[in-house]
């Protein structure tokens, strides 16, 4: 199925275009828990506050004109990097990739297309390295990432109502 995929690259002047493509993947991947998840239903804010840095990077994968998943996320500002606190000493680098959502709906799991949009957003950087957050509650995940050459340096929450996150970071470009 991931080869009949087309990867479309976007940037901060894509967001009108995409915005709504972004949401509805997002409230098909998360539907049975959207109406129980505040944290969840804030989305389109995060959204429009990842979109609105001018170095905003987004991949969608389309089977044909349909959304399989996406990924995106920005540079972090230098001195505010929020994975900092959690290595001593810190990189001297500080530029980072602040990789924020990966998403892909259900028929398109377990085909490759997770790591496709990945690599995909991840080999258009030059910042040296990026960062993430996983739930801690999802394993799985976090391995996935460790997988792809993450590792994880601390938890964190950021919101009063968000999950603890695993904060992972990676040196880029990726292995």
């Amino acid at each position: 199925m991931t080869s009949a995929l087309e990867l479309r690259h976007y940037g901060h002047d894509d967001l009108s275009e995409i915005r709504q493509t972004l949401i509805g993947v997002h409230a098909d991947v998360h539907a049975e828990r959207m109406a129980d998840d505040e944290f969840r239903q804030k989305f389109p804010w995060f959204v429009d506050h990842w979109g609105s840095n001018p170095g905003f990077s987004c991949v969608i994968a389309y089977d044909g004109d349909e959304p399989a998943g996406f990924t995106y996320g920005a540079p972090g500002p230098e001195g505010r990097e929020w994975w900092r606190e959690h290595l001593d000493p810190a990189p001297e680098m500080p530029r980072t990739f602040h990789f924020s959502e990966l998403m892909v709906r259900e028929p398109w799991r377990k085909t490759g297309t997770a790591e496709r949009l990945h690599r995909a957003l991840m080999d258009a950087r030059d910042e040296p390295r990026a960062a993430l957050l996983v739930d801690v509650t999802h394993p799985k995940v976090e391995a996935l990432y460790a997988s792809w050459g993450y590792r994880k340096v601390g938890e964190d929450q950021p919101f009063p109502d968000s999950p603890v996150y695993a904060v992972m970071i990676a040196d880029l470009p990726l292995r």
